[in-house]
């Protein structure tokens, strides 16, 4: 079932250290907490320097969405968060500190339990129409950058403003229909299910 997301519905809640919020916009089993999740997609603010929560077993993905990035210090290799360079992969377990570069930054993160679950992370620029199929059992869409996204199918038609997410059903031919935009794509794969190496070509 096709499920629209929309962000101003949502509640941020603080970190535990100060330094930022967290904002959930999905997660599985839907009744999971930080313990007992497969999988968690969010949209987090980075509000001063500090260190990042550590989950062991869970593989991460962080994107920047608005401001002007950060360099993280991963198991002290420095990696640098821009516009031009704004996705990085790493272990949950690691030890990571963040230093803004210039004030908050607002980042898309992605965790998946390594035992149960892994994801894939994509990026897409939009000018126009596009078609879009979900290939993963679990495909979470978020509108990044852009005023407003169509999504119509078939038998659906979805509007999404800027920060709003949609979980797609698997196989559904989508036309996209943005002025100028950016969409990040999220797919969980279940160790159970047969792992598709061709849907890593889909993105740019």
């Amino acid at each position: 079932m096709t499920v629209l997301i929309p962000f101003a519905g949502l509640a941020p809640v603080p970190w535990k250290n100060g330094g930022g919020n967290t904002t959930e916009i999905a997660i599985g089993p839907l009744d999971a907490g930080f313990d007992d999740f497969d999988w968690r997609v969010s949209l987090a603010t980075i509000a001063e320097d500090g260190a990042f929560s550590q989950f062991e077993g869970v593989d991460r993905t962080l994107a920047l969405v608005d401001g002007h990035g950060m360099t993280l210090q991963i198991d002290g290799e420095p990696t640098l968060i821009t516009h031009a360079e704004p996705v990085v992969a790493f272990d949950g377990s690691s030890e990571v500190r963040a230093k803004l570069n210039r004030g908050p930054t607002t980042d898309f993160n992605v965790m998946s339990r390594s035992e149960r679950c892994y994801h894939q992370f994509g990026r897409r620029r939009l000018s126009g129409d596009s078609t879009f199929i979900a290939r993963a059992e679990i495909t979470v869409l978020f509108l990044a950058e852009g005023d407003s996204l169509q999504l119509a199918s078939d038998n659906e038609r979805i509007g999404l403003v800027r920060y709003d997410a949609v979980v797609l059903d698997q196989g559904t031919v989508w036309t996209l229909e943005a002025g100028q935009a950016t969409i990040y794509i999220v797919d969980v794969h279940y160790y159970s299910d047969e792992d598709d190496d061709d849907d890593a070509g889909m993105y740019d």
